[in-house]
């Protein structure tokens, strides 16, 4: 059903070290979202804003960020479910619109990274994980997403090369993203192990290695929602969520009973999403997965659907997520080469599906004229999940 749609979006450069204030930098995705919609701030009755609060120093950053950008006195709401935030903001406007308390929702995701060093980065990364029973003992991300990929190559014969590969592909289409970090292309000659020019070989959980991970940045992403009224007056290309899936999964991995299978919450997921949008993963034409390790993206492929458990390595074998292939997946670039400021990928993620079913994507562009795309967008370790089903009308 056709009653929720997004008619501007936004995004700044994803950048390693931004030299302003979050309030500029949360502008300048919100200047370009709001020039996108063609509407000025009376028209905006409530705003959402989405980041992970662990790096940022100000405090209560949605009543600030509100103010700057000339949204108040509407009521306005922050939105926390770490690297998922953005996108769980959007599911939050949704549903704002469909109760009917509002007509048109800001959704602005933010991340400013640098404001602490890198290793004061990993520590909050590890807090992110029970800080009783899990944390204290040194864990972090890519050593969680390791424990994945190390069962998948004993059980379902993952390679270093099938992960090298998701790696190469991301870097051809990050080459073309002139918002993303990395923009030069990743070569095989990069992952040579012993090479001490192979920058992408290094160790940094095995089997994952320097090329395997994204790195952190800052950015924004805006994400403007409207009901039908609205959409129609405001939009000549609205962009229509067709369906919302999320769950959650148990923090600790000793609660989850299997590794072999990826992520379940993608499954649970996409499922609700399906089913609320009447699509199957074959009517899928390009898609935005959550690519923070290489080993993701695979476990993507098959919790979506478009390859059968164990199978997500056939794909990227074959292909068949390239621009050109059956299911064109990241031809952003991805976390792996945007980046990944953690409140502002989800909503990075659904403005790159908005601007290919508008066929506004330019390099990027999927051939075909795609009419139905696909978010995936994980928080922490699949502690959540969210997917966002979009047609074109």
């Amino acid at each position: 059903m056709k009653e929720v749609a997004i008619i501007g979006v936004g995004q700044s450069a994803f950048v390693r070290g931004y030299e302003g204030s979050i309030r500029e930098l949360a502008f300048e995705a919100f200047r370009e979202a709001m020039q996108d919609a063609g509407i000025t701030q009376k028209e905006v009755d409530a705003s959402i804003f989405c980041s992970a609060p662990e790096y940022d120093k100000q405090r209560s950053p949605a009543g600030v960020l509100a103010e700057y950008l000339g949204l108040i006195p509407q009521p306005t709401f922050y939105v926390e479910t770490v690297c998922s935030s953005s996108s769980t903001g959007v599911k939050i406007a949704y549903s704002m619109i469909k109760a009917g308390l509002h007509d048109i929702v800001v959704v602005l995701g933010f991340q400013k990274m640098s404001e602490i060093t890198s290793a004061e980065s990993q520590e909050r990364m590890g807090r992110g994980a029970d800080i009783q029973w899990e944390a204290p003992f040194g864990t972090m991300m890519p050593a969680y997403y390791a424990l994945y990929a190390q069962v998948y190559m004993a059980k379902h014969g993952l390679t270093h090369e099938d992960l090298m590969n998701v790696r190469l592909k991301s870097s051809v289409y990050g080459s073309l993203n002139e918002r993303a970090v990395y923009r030069k292309l990743v070569k095989p000659e990069d992952f040579r192990q012993g090479d001490p020019e192979a920058k992408m070989a290094g160790p940094v959980a095995w089997p994952l290695r320097v090329g395997d991970c994204c790195a952190n940045a800052d950015g924004s992403s805006c994400i403007i929602l409207a009901n039908a009224e609205k959409a129609k007056t405001f939009s000549k290309k609205p962009v229509w969520i067709l369906g919302i899936g999320a769950a959650s999964e148990a923090v600790n991995m000793a609660s989850r009973p299997d590794f072999s299978k990826g992520l379940s919450v993608t499954y649970t997921a996409a499922a609700q999403a399906y089913q609320m949008a009447g699509v199957t993963p074959k009517d899928i034409k390009v898609a935005e997965v959550h690519d923070c390790f290489t080993i993701a993206e695979i476990m993507a492929y098959e919790g979506l659907g478009f390859a059968p458990t164990g199978e997500g390595k056939q794909l990227i074998r074959e292909k068949a997520t390239y621009k050109e292939g059956r299911i064109p997946v990241n031809v952003d670039g991805g976390l792996l080469s945007k980046g990944h400021p953690i409140g502002a990928t989800g909503g990075s993620q659904i403005r790159t599906i908005v601007l290919q079913l508008r066929g506004e994507a330019g390099p990027m562009q999927v051939a075909g004229e795609p009419d139905i795309g696909l978010v995936h967008n994980i928080g922490g370790v699949g502690l959540y999940g969210n997917i966002t089903i979009l047609g074109r009308d």
